[in-house]
């Protein structure tokens, strides 16, 4: 019962993750609700290896903290580890640690490691928004590491610059939920399930009957508010039209480095080390995020 409803909520719960790790997500979550049993390390070994788990700010030295974005994305750490393994990235957790970096006098600069196929949107509007408005007291730098896709892509695009690794991709910009009917499995096993409720919406979209017309519409008026968000902050992160963003930046496709350059998704190609490096030697002073971010731009464009 404790994965059926797991399974249950995680299906009606907006996702701006990557289609491939959500179908490996419900997948794990259906053989346990069956009965099956998986250790966290065949969770994580089913679900990706990109499972990092929460980790602190590590100090790369030169005033530059490094933070990790990686795994599933979730507003609370324990809402994922039942899906993902003992890992994942919460956003309220990210928050903690982005604060700490930008409140500590000796770090001049930071830099945030994405690794992420991203997450349901819970959290991920308030903290994109968080890294955005902090835009201009230091430089902050995402890199995607390989991969910032979905919801952590989201994130990224709030930082100052986005840079992406030679064999790194970003984008997969879109949201969805999802409906699952068990009536004809239930019928299979002599299972007839009654509702009884107060609302008249109460027990709209319940897994033992298909899904009405009404209760479709109205599951998809919440990704489209969801998706209008994620399109309006990476806009307002890139400072460009949300109409750009919604022809030009992916359509719900992962984008390759050199094509995210090219069209506006990214500013540069480089790996971390590089990047690190480079804050390591930018000059500190009075120097905003902002004007690091204009320099870099016109690095880019002069190199």
């Amino acid at each position: 019962m404790k994965y059926g409803r797991i399974l249950r909520a995680v299906c009606e719960t907006p996702w701006a993750i990557t289609a491939e790790r959500m179908a490996d997500i419900v997948d794990v979550l259906a053989f346990q609700a069956s009965g099956g049993k998986l250790s966290a390390e065949e969770i994580r070994a089913y679900v990706g290896d990109d499972i990092k788990g929460e980790r602190g700010v590590r100090s790369a030295g030169g005033g530059v903290a490094v933070l990790p974005l990686r795994g599933v994305i979730a507003h609370r750490i324990e809402e994922v580890s039942d899906i993902s393994g003992p890992g994942g990235t919460s956003t309220e957790g990210f928050s903690r640690r982005f604060r700490e970096a930008m409140n500590n006098d000796e770090i001049s600069s930071i830099v945030i490691d994405v690794d992420s196929p991203g997450g349901a949107v819970s959290g991920v509007q308030e903290l994109g928004d968080e890294i955005r408005q902090a835009r201009g007291d230091k430089p902050i730098i995402a890199v995607a590491n390989s991969l910032a896709a979905s919801a952590a892509y989201w994130l990224a695009a709030q930082a100052d610059e986005l840079v992406v690794t030679p064999s790194g991709e970003v984008g997969s910009i879109g949201v969805f939920a999802a409906h699952q009917n068990m009536q004809k499995a239930l019928e299979a096993v002599g299972v007839e399930v009654t509702m009884i409720s107060a609302g008249q919406y109460k027990t709209e979209g319940n897994p033992y009957e298909p899904l009405s017309d009404e209760a479709a519409a109205y599951m998809q008026s919440r990704v489209d508010a969801y998706y209008d968000a994620f399109i309006n902050a990476v806009a307002a992160g890139r400072g460009i039209e949300s109409s750009r963003v919604r022809e030009d930046f992916g359509q719900g496709r992962v984008v390759g480095a050199q094509d995210a350059v090219r069209v506006g998704m990214a500013d540069s190609v480089e790996t971390l080390d590089q990047v690190v490096a480079r804050m390591r030697r930018a000059p500190t002073g009075n120097t905003t995020g902002r004007q690091a971010h204009a320099l870099r731009r016109y690095e880019i464009a002069f190199k």
